[in-house]
């Protein structure tokens, strides 16, 4: 029995290997006095012709070589059957932390950031999988006129 347990893992495990990866993106959504929300977006392609239960969805953000914002979001829903899925990550930064990285900023008025996405979903079989996913760019700050 063992045996088929672990043939069946292996057969689904080398399936899963060719599923294509998780794309992502990073936006201001909003800034205010209290801090920023930014707006994580993760479009999933599923491939298979069944829904694929999310258990969870953890992200890091990194700006500078330092710690911006963690955290998880339970439960999100599911991978639509043979479609793409967008998924929107709120992260919150606080203000004093977004002020220390705006005077990072310097002239470009953009801040270089790593964000790092763990997508576990429910596999039957495998159980519990996580998908990584690291996606590094530019986040172009709001200037004081887009904010009054």
């Amino acid at each position: 029995m063992a045996q088929l347990m672990d043939k069946a893992k292996g057969f689904v495990a080398e399936k899963i290997s060719g599923v294509q990866k998780p794309e992502a993106d990073l936006s201001v959504q909003h800034v205010g006095r209290d801090g920023a929300t930014l707006s994580g977006r993760l479009d999933v392609r599923n491939p298979y012709s069944h829904t694929i239960p999310i258990c969870e969805i953890s992200y890091s953000l990194k700006s500078a070589g330092r710690d911006v914002a963690s955290g998880t979001m339970p439960d999100p829903g599911s991978l639509v059957a043979s479609d793409t899925t967008s998924l929107d990550i709120p992260v919150k930064v606080p203000y004093d932390f977004l002020m220390s990285l705006v005077k990072d900023a310097g002239k470009d008025w953009d801040l270089d950031y790593e964000m790092r996405i763990g997508l576990t979903v429910d596999l039957p079989i495998v159980g519990n999988f996580t998908l990584p996913l690291t996606k590094a760019g530019e986040l172009k700050l709001p200037t004081l006129s887009d904010l009054f």
